[in-house]
């Protein structure tokens, strides 16, 4: 094992292929590769302003440390991560990763974050600017994640949510056995094209959620008021407390609330387009 402490690098690869590394209060500076093709590293209380610094590791574990921009696309490639109680400011953070586990992390600027991980355990993460997190990814299980971006979740496969705000503009488009609970998702054109979605106790806002779903399920779910034109051409099994402004052309399945303010069926209604729709 070699330990390194309070000592600074840059450049091209000034650790590259290292095995056994510990660094403790080490800066990496601008570069490219710093640590690439390494395996067995601990990185605590470091900082990061190199590109691609972890690329094609194994066995990794980051603890206090930050992330600043220049370390763009810092974790791709990469197999078995732990990383906790960071400050990711850099994007296009963990691509192709194959089990990493993140807790208490904040990541400002989550653009094109998380793509096509699998394996994923999230707790206490905070990502804001984050258009397009977890794009492709599978294995996901979630708690306590606040995210603002949109476009979230596309795509994303066996994948379980808790405890979470998703502030998130087409999130769930084309996913497959995603189940969430407890949650607050905002944000237009909500799981559009789904299969096999679940939302258990989650409060629903924006307009024209859950539509053109298949196997869609929702569990004393709460709607707010601008949730309007909800679940056109789905099959779904859905109980929603209160009320929900408009239900628009559902294809099969059925609807019971507390109270629905409009019932829209027209001549574009899907076949069987027998769902039945039942105000208690």
């Amino acid at each position: 094992m070699t330990i390194l402490r309070n000592q600074e690098f840059g450049g091209e690869r000034p650790l590259y292929c290292s095995h056994g590394l510990e660094l403790h209060g080490c800066t990496i500076h601008a570069g490219e590769s710093a640590i690439k093709e390494g395996s067995d590293i601990l990185a605590e209380g470091c900082v990061f302003e190199g590109k691609y610094p972890f690329w094609e590791c194994d066995g990794v574990v980051i603890r206090h440390c930050t992330f600043t921009e220049g370390a763009r696309a810092a974790l791709w490639y990469a197999r078995n991560y732990l990383m906790e109680d960071c400050l990711v400011e850099a994007p296009k953070m963990f691509r192709e990763l194959n089990g990493l586990t993140i807790r208490n992390v904040r990541i400002p600027n989550a653009a094109e974050t998380l793509w096509g991980c699998i394996n994923v355990k999230v707790n206490d993460l905070e990502a804001e600017k984050g258009d397009y997190i977890f794009m492709r990814c599978s294995g996901l299980e979630i708690d306590n994640f606040r995210l603002q971006g949109n476009y979230s979740f596309q795509y994303c496969r066996d994948t379980v949510i808790r405890n979470s705000v998703l502030d998130t503009k087409d999130a769930f488009w084309q996913t497959e056995n995603v189940t969430v609970y407890d949650s607050f998702i905002n944000g237009e054109y909500l799981g559009w094209y789904s299969k096999n979605l679940r939302l258990v106790r989650c409060r629903i806002g924006g307009t024209q959620p859950l539509c053109y779903c298949e196997n869609l399920v929702l569990e004393d779910c709460i709607f707010e008021d601008d949730a309007d034109l909800a679940f056109e051409y789905s099959s779904v099994q859905a109980t929603v407390k209160g009320h929900i402004a408009s239900v628009k052309n559902p294809r099969s399945g059925s609807i019971r609330a507390g109270s629905i303010g409009e019932i829209i069926t027209d001549a574009n209604i899907k076949a069987p387009g027998d769902c039945k729709i039942i105000c208690e």
